[in-house]
């Protein structure tokens, strides 16, 4: 047997943070218990897990502390409150039978502990120990969490000791604002006055950009730590040092030129997933989109459709499936299920229903919001037509863990 465990409980400083392994005293588990207990470090001593002194807790179980003892003071919380908690949560889970009795005496556990130095309340460090290292042990035979679970939550969970969310677009559709200025007073006072919606998508126009250089990104940053930044570099050449150079200035997306050569815009969407940010395949004067997509080994996150009226594909198209920004539905097909499409150029509010009808995930808008008296206003024509945010209604917990 060979199970994993964690949970975190509790809020500030005593906060516990349990990690586990439980496996059998003759495999891998048994070795690195055997083995930790006789390799002391400093700081870092292991410590068997007990009910109270001469009374170790069964299974046996080893304390690991994650953040190094210094002094007496930290020495205490490990040896005091957070002992006792591991200790009486595993016998408590031999009791409740979530350890099944039978195997007390054939396995060992081997509990990681998080105790913060700045902790003061001793009941809290064992309060939440206790129940962090219960369900953890809970956790690790029910299996918890299952790949479904863990798939539909890699994009949208957040820690909380991050202190922001990253950003994921799991659940379009999104508006997103193009900031095409030249201004950065103007830029800042517009982000200020957008609605704090998850929905809304924040672009370092082109214009910012050329003016201000990537560096603009760690400015919009500042004005909204956690927004989904997009830098519109329409890069053409040396696409894996500008993504980079976006990237270290915390872009989450780069909109890439799909005029570029094939091995140019490859390796930009190359970089862009090295980096872990999106990459958007701008396809503004393309003139075969779907034979420019099929071409490229490498797909981008995201294409970008500008309305075109000069151009014949975008206008009096003969397919029923065809909008004016092209045939969304037919290049989402060559992007795979994950891939989104973005239009812009004359998305007004009341072209939104149809865009999102067509199969748009994003609508960009610019001027129609940059240019308005009343900003928050603007962007709320546009919000109406959209969902509410996802997670607005939705406790963080996992409510899916059987009772």
């Amino acid at each position: 047997m060979y199970e994993i465990g964690e949970a975190l409980i509790g809020d500030g400083p005593e906060l516990a943070h349990i990690d586990l392994i439980i496996g059998d005293k003759e495999g891998p588990v048994g070795t690195a218990f055997a083995t930790n207990m006789a390799s002391m470090s400093v700081g870092h001593t292991p410590l068997l897990a007990v009910i109270r002194p001469n009374l170790t807790a069964k299974p046996a179980t080893l304390i690991i502390p994650k953040v190094t003892v210094q002094n007496l003071d930290d020495a205490s919380k490990i040896f005091g409150p957070a002992q006792t908690a591991v200790g009486r949560a595993v016998a408590d889970a031999v009791e409740e039978e979530i350890i099944p009795n039978d195997i007390v005496e054939d396995i060992v556990i081997m509990v990681n502990v998080f105790i913060d130095p700045s902790a003061k309340d001793y009941r809290k460090i064992y309060q939440y120990n206790y129940g962090a290292t219960k369900l953890a042990i809970k956790r690790a035979f029910d299996k918890y969490p299952s790949v479904d679970k863990v798939l539909a939550e890699k994009d949208r969970g957040t820690h909380p000791i991050m202190g922001f969310k990253a950003m994921k677009l799991w659940n379009p559709p999104y508006l997103q604002v193009a900031l095409d200025l030249d201004n950065e007073d103007k830029m800042r006072s517009i982000i200020r006055d957008l609605p704090k919606r998850e929905r809304i998508l924040i672009e370092a126009g082109t214009p910012l950009v050329k003016k201000f250089g990537v560096e603009i990104i760690s400015k919009i940053r500042e004005e909204r730590p956690g927004a989904f930044i997009i830098a519109d570099l329409k890069t053409l050449d040396v696409g894996r040092v500008e993504v980079k150079m976006a990237a270290d200035q915390t872009a989450d997306a780069v909109a890439i030129s799909g005029l570029g050569t094939n091995e140019s815009i490859e390796k930009a969407i190359h970089e862009c997933s090295k980096q872990g940010i999106y990459s958007i395949l701008d396809m503004m004067n393309v003139q075969d989109i779907p034979e420019k997509l099929e071409q490229l080994n490498l797909k981008p996150n995201i294409v970008l459709l500008h309305r075109n009226i000069d151009s014949e594909t975008m206008r009096d198209n003969d397919n029923e499936q065809a909008s004016e920004w092209g045939n969304i539905k037919e290049i989402k097909s060559k992007l795979g299920k994950r891939g989104l499409v973005a239009v812009a150029g004359g998305v007004t509010p009341e072209k939104v229903n149809k865009a999102l009808s067509n199969g748009a995930d994003i609508i960009i808008a610019g001027r129609y919001i940059i240019g308005s008296s009343d900003v928050r206003r603007a962007a709320d024509d546009f919000l109406r037509y959209m969902p509410q945010d996802s997670d607005t209604m939705r406790v963080a917990l996992d409510e899916d863990e059987e009772i």
